[in-house]
């Protein structure tokens, strides 16, 4: 069956190339592109029974791991199911306290991802900061979806004074195909509520503007993953 449509749809793009310029059998590739990734990422929820299969191909867990140690206090900003909190919470030994806006995220936590070091809370954190400081804050795919980021940021860091922001957001320079969809005027992100996806030169510029200095940054699975901490006048 998956291979007659594949011999369809080879067809129909090279029936649709004698009638249509390049541009706009482009265009719809591209259109069909961005359902397939939609549909493919809910499947692969379903087939990682309610957690995305990325987070064990991509294993960035272990980038948030590695610079989480017993004695830290974590906020994972926009846990979602908790999957990420769970894990840095046994495999570190700190204490986490996971925020997100969705009180369905939090209930699938609660239900899956329970730790005796972690806690679920519903809240908007461009409204509300748990209580206390935390020393390390993780934003694991969630700058990208907001507005005025480097003013959040900077809100975020004088309510909880970490020592050091965990830092995951989506790269625009991942796939040629990105320019070319912007260039034709079609979907180019990976996600429709996205406000923005980064270059190297604009993740930069936004947390100069955020007053926080890059202190690791690496290029991963087309993903900017970096470690992040507060100018020393904005922490005093």
């Amino acid at each position: 069956m998956i291979s007659k449509v594949k011999r369809w749809l080879r067809t129909a793009v090279l029936w649709f190339l004698h009638l249509w310029p390049p541009e706009k059998v482009l265009r719809f590739l591209f259109g069909l592109d961005t359902w397939l990734y939609f549909l493919e990422g809910q499947i692969a929820i379903a087939y990682g029974q309610g957690v995305h299969t990325k987070h064990r191909h991509m294993r960035y867990h272990d980038f948030f791991v590695a610079r989480i140690n017993a004695a830290d206090r974590v906020l994972d900003v926009g846990c979602g199911v908790g999957a990420v909190a769970h894990d840095v919470a046994e495999r570190s030994g700190a204490q986490v306290v996971g925020v997100d806006i969705n009180p369905q995220n939090i209930a699938a936590a609660q239900e899956r991802f329970i730790h005796p070091r972690v806690q679920y809370v519903v809240g908007d954190v461009l409204a509300m900061v748990p209580d206390g400081r935390f020393s390390v804050i993780i934003l694991s795919n969630v700058l990208e979806h907001l507005p005025e980021r480097p003013y959040f940021l900077r809100r975020l860091c004088q309510n909880t004074n970490p020592e050091r922001l965990l830092i995951r957001v989506p790269l625009f320079e991942r796939d040629w195909r990105v320019p070319l969809k912007r260039e034709l005027g079609v979907e180019w992100r990976l996600d429709p509520t996205h406000e923005t996806e980064y270059t190297i030169e604009s993740f930069a510029q936004e947390m100069t503007e955020a007053h926080l200095r890059i202190t690791y940054r690496e290029i991963c699975w087309g993903e900017i993953w970096a470690e992040v901490m507060p100018l020393e006048e904005d922490a005093s």
